[in-house]
């Protein structure tokens, strides 16, 4: 049997051949992963403690602040501030004070005379003890009124301004600064060591701070009670008031107020005045110069008065017991005489007979003395040599004390005929220029004739040219046996700068420089002369 024909198929073509695949390169082993540490528990936050509660500002504490931020503004920058300016004027007008404390150019004077009960209110005002030991006793409404008040003295005496002062201007500042010595519990003058108000006492009163003479007394008296302890307020308020007055003084155009004889009369005499007269006393004629003699002499006389007391105050010398008693009423010796005649008593008639009365001597041994006084003239020693002419011719006074005065710079002059004027003495001085004190020494030596008996005072800044020679100089008239009293400053505030190297060779010598007030010369003088 035949097998069925199985169709053919037709062949297939061949798959096409699929390429190599690359090889993969091998994936690099990645590393481990370290393992993190275990996170440290976080410790449990502190509980907040609760916030204060802020009290409430009192709104007087923010009144008084306005005015003292004016105040500040106003003495640094003229400027005025309009939103500091409209808020102190609303806060004084609340409590019920003048506008015009807000107004720079009126004076304390003129709103005193206008609002009188005002002048109890600035007497005293920042003297200390005004504030309140507990805090629960503030009375902060009286705080808001003191700090007007001492707002406008602060601003009208600190804030001079710029520019030409006239012989007005400078009479109502130093009627202000009187105003504020009164606040703070002094006189007025005392503080720039015047005259008014029983200023030209303390110009030998030793007040803390003392300062330049002069100044006018506003109105009322002022100063009750003790002077107050000044001495901490730094820096000292008194040789800063002194400054701010010669600087008015100096931007003053004083040849044409001398000139005129109601503006000389406004004038009030005062140590920075007298400088700047003496500079300028060989350019003025006429009236200008008659004006000028009027205020020195003025000046010498009020302070000639005061020094004057000070030497008199201790007697002259040891009782003289040779010469008789003088037999006047005064000198009786009342209890002596009561002594001396008890047994002349009679019980029955109740009476004490007199024999004799006895008196008190009052004759003293007196040593003729020699006082030289050796004045540096230069520009930084004006005060000094003001002071020390007027105190030359009071010890010139005195019985049996000879006195000479040398004045020098780079020249020196013998000022002896003059000696018993210090009017006279002053305008023959010439003020500025350096210092020569080998020149004064050369006049000076020839006078100690008995060394034993003679005091020389050698008052200067030791700011020399030739300082070696001087001081050998000085070193030999200290060892012949006289009395050599070298003295650094005597000012009425006691300020002064003394050459160092002059102060420790002087200090070796054993004659250390007596820097001070005037009052510590006098005493030494005294010491020796008596």
């Amino acid at each position: 049997m035949t097998e069925p024909l199985t169709p053919s198929t037709p062949e297939a073509d061949p798959a096409p051949t699929v390429p190599d695949v690359p090889t993969v390169p091998d994936v690099p082993t990645v590393p481990d992963v370290p393992t993190v540490p275990d996170v440290p528990t976080v410790p449990d936050v502190p509980t907040v403690p609760d916030v204060p509660t802020v009290p409430d500002v009192d709104p007087q504490d923010n009144r008084r602040q306005v005015l003292y931020w004016r105040l500040l503004a106003r003495l640094f920058d003229q400027e005025e501030q309009a939103t500091l300016e409209s808020a102190s004027l609303a806060v004084v007008e609340d409590i019920g004070l003048p506008t015009a404390l807000l107004d720079p150019q009126a004076s304390v004077d003129s709103i005193v005379q206008r609002h009188p009960d005002l002048a109890a209110e600035f007497d005293g005002l920042m003297a200390q003890g005004q504030e309140p030991d507990a805090a629960d006793e503030r009375d902060r409404a009286a705080e808001v009124r003191r700090a007007a008040l001492v707002s406008k003295v602060l601003l009208n005496t600190f804030s001079t301004g710029h520019g030409t002062v006239s012989a007005e201007q400078l009479a109502r500042w130093q009627s202000d600064a009187g105003w504020l010595e009164r606040a703070l519990g002094c006189k007025p003058g005392e503080l720039r060591g015047g005259r008014s108000g029983g200023g030209a006492a303390a110009i030998t009163a030793g007040l803390p701070g003392g300062g330049v003479p002069g100044g006018v007394s506003p109105t009322g008296t002022g100063g009750g009670g003790a002077t107050p302890d000044l001495s901490r307020l730094i820096p000292a308020i008194g040789p800063e008031l002194g400054t701010i007055e010669a600087d008015l003084v100096k931007r003053m155009h004083l040849r044409e107020v001398l000139a005129d004889p109601q503006l000389a009369a406004q004038l009030t005499p005062s140590m920075s005045l007298i400088e700047q007269l003496l500079r300028d006393k060989n350019n003025l004629s006429g009236v200008a110069l008659a004006n000028a003699k009027a205020l020195i002499r003025r000046f010498v006389d009020e302070v000639a008065e005061v020094l004057r007391t000070q030497v008199e105050k201790s007697t002259v010398g040891a009782l003289d017991r040779s010469v008789p008693p003088k037999r006047v009423f005064r000198n009786l010796d009342l209890d002596r005489t009561i002594w001396k005649n008890l047994t002349n008593w009679s019980p029955e008639e109740e009476r004490l007979y007199v024999d004799r009365l006895y008196y008190r001597h009052t004759a003293r041994k007196t040593t003729p003395q020699r006082l030289i006084v050796v004045v540096d003239q230069s520009g930084s020693m004006v005060d000094s040599m003001v002071n020390c002419t007027i105190l030359a011719s009071i010890f010139a006074g005195l019985p049996k004390v000879d006195v000479h005065l040398i004045a020098y710079d780079t020249q020196a002059l013998d000022l002896t005929p003059w000696v018993h004027d210090p009017f006279e003495t002053l305008l023959r001085t010439q003020l500025g220029g350096g210092t020569d004190g080998t020149v004064a020494m050369a006049l000076a030596q020839p006078k100690i004739a008995e060394p034993r008996n003679t005091v020389v005072v050698w008052i200067s800044d030791f700011y020399e040219w030739r300082g070696e020679e001087l001081f050998e100089s000085m070193a030999a008239v200290h060892r012949s046996g006289a009395k050599f009293i070298p003295v650094g400053s005597v000012t009425s505030s006691g300020r002064g700068s003394v050459n160092p190297w002059f102060r420790e060779r002087f200090k070796d010598l054993g004659a250390p420089v007596l820097s001070g007030h005037i009052k510590k010369l006098v005493h030494e003088l005294k010491t020796f002369l008596t």
